[in-house]
């Protein structure tokens, strides 16, 4: 899958974007033969202000046939919140999947 990858407030590194687009791609074998309009992923350090380490944010926009799939998730580990939005919207891909077969 084709993706746009975008970091704010910190340094988009080649392992970051190479670590994104291996889990964007693990995504394809949900999509089956629905291709995607656009995919856009965006990863941020979020405010400078937590008293207790980083926080990040990982979105992911899936645009495909009629719908928009929008995933976001915060956490401590910027590999854990792009892995859990990997997995919810694997979750939103097969619901949607099974929505079109019911049209």
């Amino acid at each position: 899958m084709q993706a746009n990858i975008k970091a704010n407030n910190f340094e988009l590194t080649p392992a970051i974007r190479s670590y994104a687009e291996k889990k964007l791609n693990m995504l394809d074998k949900y999509l089956g033969s629905v291709v995607p309009i656009s995919c856009d992923m965006e990863v941020e350090k979020t405010t400078r202000h937590h008293l207790k380490g980083d926080v990040f944010r990982a979105e992911i926009n899936l645009e495909l046939p009629g719908e928009l799939l929008r995933i976001e998730k915060i956490e401590p580990n910027l590999y854990k919140a792009i892995e859990k939005t990997k997995d919810h919207l694997a979750r939103m891909i097969v619901k949607y999947k099974e929505k079109r077969q019911l049209r």
